[in-house]
């Protein structure tokens, strides 16, 4: 009996040599090619307010930005922040060819209606792991804010205040979902 062939698994040289696709976002996690969908244009907002937000609170100490791609397990991930913090000095050293190696220090994920509770559990541990010091599951619907640290996870619910222990500051809920 022939033993059942293990995937091979793609790198992230070889995805790159992928060809592009219009209709979907590719994105490469433990190895494996996953196609997402892209977000509708709620999702697409609510980044651009986190940026707008958190842009001035952290400007001193590195660059916020979304879509920020970035090589969580070096040579077989490549994934991409709905919103990402990123220190200067990572992100001045990341060769423009290159993605950021490691996980940002925020991670900020916007929620869709496909992602599942597993999918954020293996996110955060995965991030948390690779660098990150904090990742965020914005809940558009419940209008609440999920924030994973090392030591735990806290749910911020509009009127609440979330501490941007990263930035000397903290962030009014109620300004994400305005």
């Amino acid at each position: 009996m022939a033993a059942a062939a293990e995937p091979l698994l793609t790198t992230v040289e070889q995805y790159h040599a992928l060809p592009p696709r219009a209709d979907v976002v590719m994105e490469l996690h433990w190895g494996q090619v996953v196609t997402l969908t892209r977000p509708k244009m709620k999702h697409a907002k609510l980044q651009s307010r986190l940026v707008r937000l958190l842009r001035p609170k952290a400007e001193h100490l590195g660059v916020v930005e979304s879509e920020v791609a970035f090589r969580a397990l070096a040579e077989y991930d490549l994934r991409g922040a709905d919103v990402a913090f990123v220190s200067r000095q990572r992100w001045d050293d990341t060769p423009d060819d290159d993605n950021l190696r490691g996980s940002p220090e925020l991670v900020i994920e916007v929620l869709s209606p496909s992602n599942t509770r597993r999918e954020m559990h293996e996110k955060a541990t995965l991030y948390l792991a690779t660098g990150a010091q904090e990742f965020w599951l914005l809940d558009a619907k419940q209008k609440n804010v999920t924030a994973v640290r090392h030591a735990g996870a806290l749910v911020y619910q509009v009127g609440q205040r979330i501490p941007l222990a990263l930035f000397g500051s903290d962030l009014s809920v109620s300004d994400i979902f305005a």
